[in-house]
């Protein structure tokens, strides 16, 4: 195996994702001594749009311009949150998935200034988020709170609810660890009270296919446990073809003895009807079980949810 004297690593241009580059770079100094790495910046059209996803084609908002960087060889690896990476369609010709890390937590948080949680916002108070998932499950759990739009990376979110535009946040627990921001969290949500999106907290490193080496020298830093994850979930989007205005949720999870289930939902917007699946793998591959979970959710009608919600 050649492995490159220097490994160049694409990612958006925002303080999370350089902050999630430095651990992939750290990694790597572990697993590859003496290998030196470079950090290719690229502003994503989702970091440049500040508003609705939908209008800029969401899907592959926040991936495109990291695609193209890999693709066109300005760099030779690429490292992406898994639930900005679309799955309803395979990755772009000539890439693959070398590694997904282990797993960081999936679950939501709610930031208050004064430290208030969930069940304390009196009415009418401001949620500021623009995730459709957290809307949809908001608006039947708290009714009596206000969603408005939040875009923006989190460091940019927060500056906004100093600035007094919402009254509280609901962030993803592990972009605000990787920030090094836990310290503004008022209460974490249990994946029941909010259900995540599909591949949380997982981080992928992304390779030319043909790298082989490369591949084969990076896939070391792979978790086991979080592929299989990864994979259930990632299959279980692609059969069911979501779109960017598709509340969709699910996660899942490897027990202690090995294992695997899936559990998944998908809402209507305003949160009144909700599908649910859970099932377990038994013996069923990680594929398998996220085919049969998106047949179980479209058996319900799932199709005929999504296919109505305007995008």
């Amino acid at each position: 195996m050649s492995v490159p004297e220097l490994i160049r690593i694409v990612s958006r241009d925002s303080p999370m994702a350089l902050a999630q580059v430095e651990r992939v770079r750290a990694d790597l100094a572990d697993a590859l001594p003496g290998v030196r790495t470079a950090v290719v910046p690229v502003r994503t059209t989702g970091d440049k749009w500040l508003g609705d996803l939908a209008q800029v084609e969401g899907k592959g908002a926040f991936t495109k311009e990291v695609d193209a960087a890999l693709l066109t060889g300005e760099a030779d690896l690429a490292v992406h949150c898994v639930k900005d990476v679309p799955a309803d369609r395979p990755l772009p010709a000539g890439t693959a998935f070398a590694a997904f890390l282990k797993r960081d937590d999936v679950r939501d948080a709610l930031v208050q200034l004064d430290g208030l949680t969930l069940e304390e916002l009196p009415a009418g108070s401001r949620i500021g988020t623009s995730s459709v998932r957290r809307v949809a499950q908001l608006a039947v759990s708290h009714p009596h709170l206000e969603c408005v739009p939040f875009r923006g990376n989190a460091n940019r979110r927060l500056a906004k609810l100093a600035a007094g535009e919402a009254d509280a946040l609901l962030l993803a627990v592990s972009g605000l660890e990787r920030i090094g921001r836990r310290d503004v969290i008022s209460e974490i949500l249990s994946p029941e009270a909010m259900m995540p999106p599909i591949g949380a907290g997982i981080l992928a490193l992304q390779c030319r296919e043909d790298d082989t080496d490369l591949i084969d020298a990076v896939s070391a830093l792979g978790h086991p446990d979080t592929h299989r994850e990864a994979t259930a979930e990632r299959m279980f989007l692609h059969v069911l073809q979501g779109h960017c205005n598709s509340p969709i949720a699910g996660y899942a999870r490897v027990d202690r003895s090995g294992e695997l289930s899936l559990r998944a939902c998908v809402f209507t917007p305003d949160g009144k009807v909700r599908l649910n699946a859970h099932e377990w793998a038994g013996r069923l591959d990680p594929a398998t079980l996220g085919t049969s979970v998106a047949v179980a959710l479209l058996r319900q009608g799932a199709r005929e949810i999504i296919d109505g919600i305007p995008h």
